[in-house]
């Protein structure tokens, strides 16, 4: 049992954590949670003995193994395998004296070193690195190669997979999915379910934390509050606690408001009546949790493009690679407004190829790409927090897009962002991680794209800062595909899969809890022929065919429910509307009396002809999904 007693944590002059008092089990999962810079990492460092507190003690930490995910790895030209089993320090130690006395040929004095490696499974230890590394996403080749060859995002999950490595009874694990993508941590998901000792986790992944974690630790203005449950039971604990503050109460009413509205927009426009269906819940279940997001420091939209072209974007029979290597064959892909695509697939299936290939950064190496009059592309990568100018401001980085923009226009749109005060005038050098993804994706939105292409957005956000991404991302009209780990995030902005697999993109017959219980299932396995079209009914060039013919067949279908949707908002609006100036209390004068009549009148109408438009949405959406759409 860990006991934290009266904590309190300083970085410099500015308290981090006051009056902190935990008690963590043997065996619990919890998560640590809170915005960046609240001092979780200061927390984990006074853990691992690295400082100490200001004031207070821990007990009951000096018995215990302990194994943590060290954020940085030096360039060494040890094999990734061996970097990974030598996490285990005993068994390193054992083989690194088993070796010198070998190498001297003292086999007596090496023979019960052989025992004791037998005890705690030595032998297996190479193969038990493999298999770490396989799932999370190295190649079979990896556990050869140098550490030193590998870049900085695959080094950290080396580190990952080194500290899963160590036998442990307490497992500190500081953002262990940012550099993973969605196989890699479903994976690791499986793997701490399993895992037996006490699992201390930072994680911004909601998803992720739900699926492993039974108590949360949240640090919110210098206090450290204990939640039981995930992250979802957290959310409704933290909205009921802070709905019964009666100061935020407007503020409250206003954002629920907004989100009825959204789910009066949006509550039809899923092509696929299971989306449908999910979207509804989660639209249902942001309802009930608004008040938890009320005080979040972030509040940005996308405006809406001055133009735009149908289709904005579009492969026909597109070959992508790099160097005349194909990686990627025969895509056929159209970007209208409105489209919203997840990409799916295993690691080094081509995801980023095909990202990269739709933003002109990778030339085709065959086929055809058409872009639209109008086309305005907003790119995201982790690439765009090197290509920052440390010495530039945030307010000098929008402004250098936009050199006639007024300075208090560019610091209220900041301020969105939570670069406020000082945070907006100076120098980006030292932001961390966090900050610097969010001025790249600030530059982004400022640009008022019409088709957002979306690598890994959510890598170093915060979890206010990703729901406050999701909820701008649900009102923007362009069309967006995206590539992320956090099914939160996949779940709630886009509306159609595609699977990146053995060299070309197919649409994903089923939903992203489908493709759950397959990787979860079938690690590392063949897929299902249930999931994915196969090529047993004939040529790629028939196949391509019988999807043409289909397109033709749901086409009238799918403008049909297009028209359908555009009145259906336009007459939610038009209600909206009456229903506002119902609500004045002005109207309900004498003399104002023929003016109220026609309202109610005009409000009965509207909610005939919305009634109207609903049942002929529900039979058009039979009729898709009869047609196989």
């Amino acid at each position: 049992m860990i006991i934290l007693r009266d904590i309190e944590l300083r970085r410099g002059s500015k308290l981090l954590l006051q009056d902190a008092n935990v008690t963590i089990q043997p065996g619990q999962n919890l998560a640590l949670i809170g915005a960046n810079g609240s001092g979780k990492s200061t927390l984990f460092a006074l853990l691992l003995g690295e400082l100490g507190a200001d004031h207070g003690e821990i007990q009951g930490m000096s018995n215990l193994r302990l194994s943590h995910m060290a954020q940085e790895v030096h360039a060494t030209k040890l094999p990734a395998g061996e970097y990974v089993w030598r996490g285990d320090h005993r068994l390193a130690q054992l083989m690194d004296r088993l070796h010198e006395l070998e190498s001297r040929g003292d086999y007596a004095a090496a023979a019960p070193l052989h025992s004791e490696l037998d005890a705690i499974d030595g032998y297996s230890a190479a193969r038990r690195a493999e298999v770490l590394l396989q799932g999370l996403g190295f190649a079979d080749d990896a556990p050869g190669r140098a550490v030193s060859d590998f870049s900085g995002g695959w080094r950290i999950r080396l580190n990952l997979a080194r500290a899963l490595m160590t036998p442990s009874d307490i497992l500190l694990l500081d953002e262990p999915t940012n550099h993973l993508d969605l196989d890699a941590t479903l994976w690791l998901q499986q793997w701490l379910q399993q895992y037996p000792g006490t699992l201390l986790m930072i994680s911004h992944d909601r998803d992720f934390i739900d699926a492993t974690c039974e108590r949360i630790l949240h640090i919110e203005q210098q206090q450290l509050r204990s939640y039981k449950g995930n992250y979802s039971q957290f959310e409704a604990q933290r909205a009921e606690r802070l709905a019964n503050q009666q100061a935020s109460f407007e503020k409250q009413q206003r954002r629920i408001a907004e989100i009825d509205d959204f789910v009066r927009r949006f509550r039809y426009k899923a092509t696929k009546a299971k989306q449908a269906q999910s979207r509804l819940k989660e639209l249902e279940r942001m309802q009930a949790i608004a008040p938890a997001h009320i005080d979040s420091p972030f509040d940005f939209s996308f405006p809406p493009a001055d133009k735009t072209s149908d289709p904005l974007l579009r492969l026909d029979e597109a070959v992508l690679g790099y160097a005349d290597i194909p990686v990627l064959q025969g895509v056929d892909l159209q970007l209208r407004p409105g489209s919203r695509y997840g990409l799916l697939g295993r690691n080094g299936a081509g995801k980023s190829t095909l990202l990269k290939s739709l933003v002109g950064q990778l030339p085709l190496l065959g086929g055809d790409i058409t872009a639209g009059e109008h086309c305005h592309i907003g790119y995201f990568d982790q690439q765009q927090l090197e290509a920052l100018d440390m010495e530039a401001s945030p307010a000098l980085h929008i402004q250098r897009l936009s050199p006639e923009a007024r300075e208090q226009e560019i610091l209220n749109f900041l301020g969105g962002f939570n670069f406020r005060g000082d945070a907006a005038t100076s120098a980006v050098a030292p932001f961390s991680g966090g900050e610097k993804a969010r001025l790249a994706l600030a530059m982004v939105v400022w640009q008022r794209p019409n088709l957002l292409v979306l690598d890994e957005p959510t890598n170093h956000l915060d979890l206010e800062m990703r729901h406050a991404m999701e909820v701008a991302l649900q009102a923007y009209e362009g069309a967006l595909i995206l590539v992320s780990h956090d099914r939160h995030m996949l779940r709630n902005t886009v509306e159609e899969l595609l699977l990146v697999h053995d060299g070309r993109v197919d649409e994903y017959q089923q939903d992203l809890e489908g493709y759950e219980q397959w990787v979860l299932g079938n690690f590392r396995t063949e897929k299902p022929t249930e999931q994915v079209e196969s090529d047993v009914d004939g040529s790629r060039k028939e196949k391509r065919q019988q999807a043409a013919a289909q397109r033709a067949k749901l086409r009238p279908l799918r403008k049909g429910l297009e028209k359908n949707e555009t009145e259906m908002a336009r007459v939610e609006s038009q209600l909206q509307r009456i229903q506002q100036d119902l609500a004045d209390t002005e109207l309900y004068h004498e003399s104002r009396k023929d003016e109220l009549g026609a309202l109610l009148q005009r409000e009965g109408e509207l909610k005939q002809r919305a009634s109207e438009l609903e049942e002929a949405w529900l039979v058009l959406q039979e009729e898709l999904e009869a047609a196989g759409g």
